[in-house]
């Protein structure tokens, strides 16, 4: 069970970290988030940073309760606030979109802020840092990947992913696991319009982007599995150091039973190598 505590050491057990801010809230320059840390874990952690979906916040990521099976591996779970959507609307959002960020926060430099500030205050790894996030959280870990591949060492995006126009391409290699819904509506797999102009992108062809930012060899994957839950489909021809793997499940609209135990077996699975660029 969370609980709050002031101590901003490894507690215990699981807790709720508490910055002397609103709620437990870890204040930036730039923004606040929220971090969950493991059970008595000595030195440096990993950690699982999450940005949560259009109209949540860092509270409401930690309400999905996918800080149980992290800290229960040691690992540490970082949940950042995004900006108020604006128009009277409540709830948070990103400011993801390449075309829409004048004026707006630079998401990717409140990433490093938080994980910097993270490190100091909570003994977070910075070197075993993995962002993920679902939906617009999504969208936001994968231009953070294609923009500033070294901000994080590794990418795990759920049910989002690039808008269009697409990336004509990205700044250099990543480790990156994309997982979605096949049945998603929400954000499907193709893609789909939400208002004048503003067109979700398609998976697919976000995959090739990764797939050419990785150096892959060809358009056919390598290895295919089918366990717990996934079909998963994973680049190995590609350049040294990097990772790609897609992961579909059977469901709509979000973050799937068993995504945060995959996720962690995946990055731990990984060379140590962090990629090149």
């Amino acid at each position: 069970m969370i609980r709050t505590t002031a101590a901003l050491a490894l507690a215990a057990s699981p807790a709720l970290a508490d910055c002397a801010g609103e709620a437990g809230a870890c204040e930036t320059a730039s923004g606040r988030y929220h971090v969950v840390l493991p059970e008595g874990v000595e030195g440096p952690v990993p950690a699982l940073v999450f940005l949560h979906g259009w109209g949540s916040s860092g509270e409401g990521t930690l309400r999905m309760r996918i800080d149980e099976t992290a800290t229960a591996r040691g690992w540490a779970v970082v949940a950042p606030d995004g900006v108020p959507r604006g128009g009277g609307r409540d709830g948070l959002s990103w400011s993801f979109h390449p075309e829409r960020r004048e004026g707006r926060r630079d998401e990717a430099a409140f990433l490093s802020e938080v994980l910097a500030d993270a490190a100091d205050r909570h003994g977070i790894d910075p070197d075993r840092a993995v962002l993920a996030g679902f939906s617009i959280g999504g969208s936001m870990a994968s231009y953070v990947a294609c923009e500033a591949p070294g901000a994080f060492a590794a990418y795990a995006p759920v049910g989002g992913s690039f808008w269009q126009p697409h990336p004509a391409a990205c700044e250099g290699p990543v480790r990156l696991l994309h997982t979605h819904g096949w049945r998603d509506r929400t954000v499907p797999l193709e893609g789909r319009e939400v208002g004048s102009g503003f067109v979700q992108g398609d998976v697919f062809d976000a995959m090739r982007i990764w797939r050419e930012t990785n150096g892959c060899d060809g358009l056919r994957a390598d290895r295919f599995s089918d366990a717990d839950g996934f079909l998963r489909r994973a680049w190995d021809a590609c350049d040294e150091g990097t990772a790609l793997e897609l992961a579909l499940f059977d469901g709509g609209h979000s973050v799937p039973e068993g995504w945060t135990g995959m996720a962690l077996d995946w990055f731990e699975g990984l060379a140590d190598a962090p990629p090149e660029g």
